[in-house]
């Protein structure tokens, strides 16, 4: 089970670097649009410098013809780093050019997806990534869970090496469900993860220890300087 942090914010990497275990950084241009406009292949080596080489960083394309997507790759892993996964929205020429890069053996993450199909076909093409997005297939009415379920059932069943990277989340709820259908990773926003340890009982038991070990050995005291 892999998480990462879909995100460009260097502070929020930071510390959630810090304090899990990450297996990567995801970004897309709209991400990236929160940052303002940054110097953007610099901020980019920031992240890795942050999250190292044993994490995946992933970058998206942002033109629409096959060429212009083909050069923004290429722009991508010499401006930043060869081990970046290129992330190639999954369309009719998406495909194509996943294909291409994948005869370069580059990794790629095929993104946008929506459907059974478009998974199916990503899977096919040797996309390393598939990024189905989780709350927009559910504001179109469509079973995430069941998109996720059958392209895993896909994956096992022609031995692929492709991994399911559950994204296009609003909720924690939204993170288990995608992973107990059969996601292998899922990427979310510091939001995410912030909410997953907000519930006051965590608090609240964290409190409770703390008093009855007071209680007991007193104030100040911990086990580190015991006795």
């Amino acid at each position: 089970m892999e998480f990462l942090l879909d995100t460009a914010n260097l502070t929020e990497i930071t510390r959630y670097n810090d304090s899990l275990l990450l297996a990567g950084v995801t970004s897309n241009p709209s991400i990236i649009k929160k940052e303002g406009k940054i110097d953007f292949f610099n901020h980019m080596k920031q992240i890795r410098e942050i999250i190292g080489f044993d994490k995946s960083l992933h970058v998206q394309v942002v033109a629409k013809d096959y060429e212009g997507m083909l050069k923004d790759a290429e722009t991508i892993l010499a401006k930043i780093d060869d081990q970046v996964y290129i992330k190639v929205p999954t369309s009719e020429v998406g495909l194509k050019v996943m294909k291409e890069l994948k005869k370069r053996d580059i990794n790629v993450t095929a993104t946008a997806i929506y459907t059974k199909m478009q998974g199916y076909l990503a899977i096919a093409a040797g996309a390393d990534y598939l990024a189905p997005y989780f709350n927009r297939m559910e504001n179109l009415s469509i079973d995430s869970s069941e998109v996720i379920y059958q392209l895993a059932e896909e994956i096992t069943r022609t031995k692929s090496a492709t991994k399911i990277l559950a994204a296009s989340f609003k909720n924690v709820g939204q993170v288990t469900t995608a992973l107990e259908s059969g996601s292998q990773a899922a990427t979310m926003g510091a939001d995410i993860l912030a909410a997953a340890f907000a519930m006051p009982s965590i608090e609240q038991a964290v409190t409770d220890f703390s008093n009855d070990w007071e209680e007991t050995f007193g104030e100040d005291v911990t086990i580190y300087n015991l006795g």
